[in-house]
């Protein structure tokens, strides 16, 4: 006798192969593994997925006040004086500038725009807010020398990029002018709507989740830290927001987009019906996930002012 799988899944042989593939790189026992043995099969994963830089396209890594790493990607052609300042996924726990580096060159070449990428400090060792903290200092940075700028993230990245955009409006912060959101966590309860229905979605789970919040350390009333806690969301700039389907990450791109409109704030949003969480690095090997990072770059290029 045969059971169906009781958990929704998704049936694009694409996002399937990409994620078998993924699962090849943790053992059985990864839950049991040193935050060091996470980092390093998180890389080699990275790594795998790693694809060609775009002709033209020139690196530079700096450090901002002699502390804080990024990376500059400047694409051969750079139409606009606005710049993407990306912040990578990973849970607060693993990532880092070479993680993310294929993506953030692709979407720098797409958008025909200058990108910054930062290395902020990762959980256990730097908990809330010293992530956060990394980021908002980059950000005045950044800012400081007049040029306008959109702020990006995935995953706990859109956490990041959200929360510092929050921050910057409450400090009347001006050149902040869109700000793009990737299957961001953004503070959901964890106990309805996607958390329960994706609690064993492909890729991430709620448990996952979870475990990301509590070794993160963030108060559950910082606003900066679960964004969908914020009472005003007025004044915030233009955003893009997309969410996979099979994510329980879901419903916090879904909620916090629904509450920008509320509040007035200009928002494009899609969710990307066969994907699952991370679905960026399957852009690749999966027709949605191409499919769904074309859109993403469109909206990008919309907010820099390039299309």
């Amino acid at each position: 006798m045969t059971h169906d799988n009781p958990y929704p899944m998704p049936t694009e042989p694409g996002i399937l192969a990409f994620h078998k593939r993924c699962e090849d790189f943790y053992p059985a026992d990864a839950v049991n593994a040193s935050i060091g043995q996470q980092r390093a099969w998180y890389d080699a994963l990275c790594a795998a997925f790693d694809a060609p830089s775009p002709a033209g396209l020139v690196r530079r890594d700096e450090r901002v006040e002699g502390r804080i790493a990024i990376r500059r990607y400047l694409p051969a052609e750079i139409a606009t004086p606005t710049r993407i300042f990306y912040i990578h996924g990973g849970g607060f726990v693993v990532g880092s500038l070479d993680s993310h580096d294929a993506i953030c060159a692709d979407l720098a070449q797409a958008a025909r725009a200058e990108l910054v990428s930062i290395d902020y400090r990762l959980a256990p060792e730097h908990v809330w807010p010293a992530a956060f903290d990394d980021c908002f200092e980059v950000l005045v940075w950044l800012l400081a020398d007049g040029r306008p700028l959109v702020v990006a993230g995935d995953s706990a990245g859109g956490n990041l990029a959200a929360g510092i955009a929050l921050k910057a409006k409450q400090g009347n912060m001006d050149g902040i002018v869109g700000q793009v959101l990737i299957y961001p966590g953004l503070g959901g309860d964890l106990v309805s709507g996607s958390y329960r229905e994706m609690a064993q979605a492909p890729g991430l789970s709620t448990a996952d989740v979870g475990y990301y919040r509590t070794v993160l350390g963030a108060p559950e009333d910082d606003i900066f830290a679960h964004p969908l806690n914020a009472a005003d969301l007025s004044g915030l700039p233009p955003a893009y927001i997309t969410a996979a389907h099979f994510d329980p990450l879901r419903d916090d791109a879904r909620l916090y987009a629904a509450r920008l409109i509320m509040a007035g704030v200009d928002v494009t949003v899609r969710e990307e019906p066969q994907m699952i969480h991370a679905w960026l690095r399957a852009r690749h090997m999966s027709d949605g996930a191409r499919l769904g990072f074309d859109h993403l770059c469109r909206g990008v290029a919309g907010l820099v002012g390039t299309v």
